[in-house]
């Protein structure tokens, strides 16, 4: 969970690039954001994508005077908590208004209403867990593969999953589809490029990221990056919407730094 506030409009609009995650937005600012989602769509507001939205580089976002909460769900859990399946979102975005209806601006108001950003977060924090514990609970089978896959970095091999569950490889795509909005192989695929990708936006070389990433070579890495970004290896280093995510989702490692941030970043929390 990450707190920013935009005064100013990016020039251009600032690229969306894919993310392992429900990413779902609770905007509140004097003026509603932005997202075209590459296909001649826009989006205003307060809203919610699937896993791996902006595949491709053609999603921008823009606004001027935004600020908004920004989570970024497990998609294990985000069904549950939003009451919809990310099978319905993946890899596009909705109205926060289509998926909460009259809640959505109701949650407006009262963010706007809160002053300062940790009680924004407390706020937002008590607001997802009260959705999670009136549901219906989370898959745990399709909990443990989805994690699985998170913590190997996407180098996890789909039949080994289903053999340490006893499934078949058909109902393991069917049940991870189901849950997850997408199928396994897809999902590692997400994964093993968004830890590359952050790797290269740290300054470590291709050469080496490639290798360690899991990828045949630097060329099977410039594919991935290329299809999930629209651009290359090099090009995606200075993404702002990727060179923001050590600061708004910091690493153990560099917590302790995470409040001497830019001037759009303005709170920071981690949510489990």
């Amino acid at each position: 969970m990450a707190g920013f506030r935009i005064p100013g409009r990016p020039a251009g609009g600032l690229r969306v690039v894919p993310h392992p995650a429900v990413m779902l937005i609770l905007e509140f600012g004097a003026s509603a954001s932005i997202v075209g989602d590459g296909a001649g769509r826009q989006h205003r507001g307060s809203l919610v994508a699937g896993p791996g939205f902006g595949s491709g580089g053609g999603v921008r976002a823009w606004g001027e005077h935004v600020e908004c909460v920004q989570v970024r769900l497990s998609p294990a859990v985000a069904g549950t908590v939003l009451g919809a399946s990310p099978a319905d979102l993946a890899g596009s975005v909705v109205a926060l208004d289509e998926v909460w209806g009259r809640d959505a601006s109701r949650i407006r108001e009262q963010l706007s209403e809160i002053p300062l950003w940790e009680d924004r977060f407390a706020f937002a924090e008590a607001l997802l867990a009260r959705r999670l514990e009136a549901r219906s609970p989370v898959d745990p089978a399709v909990a443990w593969a989805w994690n699985r896959i998170a913590a190997g970095k996407g180098r996890v091999r789909v039949d080994r999953l289903a053999a340490e569950l006893g499934w078949s490889r058909k109902r393991l795509w069917t049940r991870f589809h189901s849950h997850i909005g997408m199928p396994p192989k897809s999902a590692a695929k997400l994964v093993r490029f968004d830890h590359a990708v952050h790797r290269l936006v740290a300054g470590e070389g291709v050469a080496q990221v490639a290798a360690d990433s899991g990828y045949y070579d630097q060329s099977h890495l410039h594919r991935d990056v290329m299809a999930f970004t629209g651009t290359t290896p090099a090009t995606v280093q200075g993404e702002p919407f990727l060179t923001v995510d050590d600061r708004a989702w910091p690493t153990a490692q560099s917590r302790e730094t995470a409040g001497r941030s830019p001037s759009r970043l303005n709170g920071i929390r981690n949510v489990p």
